[in-house]
């Protein structure tokens, strides 16, 4: 699995994700970041492409959860039509969100997979305790301050550790 902010896997849509390479890797669930994930930051609710998304996990055998770190009005009124399990508030990096998904879908680290848009949350949080880390480009670059900024460190590792 990756470490530090390497992730495993870089792609550039979570909607390009090949289950069956999950599947060939021993991976029976997935954590799911929502905002620039999922959907944008404005969507409050998922589309039919995140639905669909969910049922080929679903019909695949892959467990799926999601792992934010928006607030709990923001990740229960996303979550109502997908009746997921769902940590609000996650505090990503800090790993407690992820163990705590894992148990509630009754996972381990070796078999679970985090899909998100962010280095220093979702990938570093993922890499603290093993789990397969896939990185995805943002859905929006309309994002708050603190996250452009955030982004601009970001570019910079990425481009670093797709040349090695």
């Amino acid at each position: 699995m990756g470490n530090g902010l390497k992730p495993d896997l870089y792609i550039e849509s979570i909607f390009d994700l090949d289950i069956g390479w999950l599947k060939e890797r021993g991976i029976k669930g997935v954590l799911l970041d929502i905002d620039n994930t999922l959907v944008t930051h404005k969507q409050k609710t998922p589309d039919e492409k995140v639905l669909e998304l969910i049922k080929r996990f679903q019909d695949n055998g892959i467990k799926a959860a999601i792992v934010s770190n928006a607030r709990k009005k923001r990740v229960d009124m996303f979550n109502e039509k997908l009746g997921l399990y769902a940590s609000y508030r996650a505090f990503k990096p800090s790993v407690k969100g992820f163990l705590k998904a894992m148990s509630e879908l009754d996972l381990t680290p070796e078999e679970t997979a985090v899909i998100g848009d962010q280095l220093f949350t979702d990938i570093r949080g993922g890499n603290r305790i093993g789990l397969m880390t896939i990185l995805v480009d943002p859905l929006d670059t309309n994002e708050p301050i603190h996250v452009r900024i955030k982004r601009i460190f970001e570019k910079f590792i990425i481009e670093r550790n797709m040349k090695k």
